[in-house]
């Protein structure tokens, strides 16, 4: 992360910011809860817009820090180290990687593949560190993880068609 320009060391916090905001909301509403941790995916949005804006090495960066920022904005259920590795590390350190895969049109490739990785390594906790059988986990994890997916399919591609004048008028 050597000679970051200042411009691109504002978009990062504000792409960090907007992801603790958007995490406080959801966390704050019930609805958008699970009773046993995992939630809507709206804060998701900023950390795949920043991998699509910065590329996936920065956008990774990003992740990793906004996961380490959940602490602030409210519960984390993890009973140890390895859940952590797979509820939050992994699974949203993989929304950094959106930028390597391929867009076709409104179709954001790298947006479908990224959810399901996190929807991968959050079955395997809810098999391996919460003990939960993989119908069951499979089950649970797509009860938020089709609506998280469907928000970031939907919102990522207008966001950043809209972003891009700004983008390239500040490049």
């Amino acid at each position: 992360m050597k000679n970051l320009q200042v411009r691109e060391l504002v978009l990062m916090a504000f792409y960090i910011t907007l992801f603790m905001v958007l995490d406080v909301i959801s966390n704050a509403i019930p609805f958008f809860q699970m009773p046993n941790g995992g939630s809507w995916g709206i804060s998701t949005i900023p950390l795949l817009m920043a991998s699509y804006q910065f590329g996936w090495k920065k956008g990774v960066f990003i992740c990793l820090l906004a996961v380490l920022l959940m602490f602030v904005t409210g519960p984390m259920y993890t009973p140890d180290l390895m859940g952590f590795l797979l509820d939050y590390l992994l699974a949203f350190g993989a929304y950094g990687l959106a930028s390597l895969f391929p867009n076709f049109g409104w179709f954001y490739s790298g947006v479908l593949i990224t959810n399901a990785l996190r929807f991968l390594f959050s079955t395997l906790s809810g098999v391996y560190v919460w003990g939960v059988d993989w119908i069951g986990s499979i089950a649970y994890q797509a009860s938020y993880m089709i609506p998280t997916l469907i928000l970031g399919m939907v919102l990522v591609p207008i966001l950043m068609k809209s972003l891009q004048p700004m983008l390239k008028k500040a490049a």
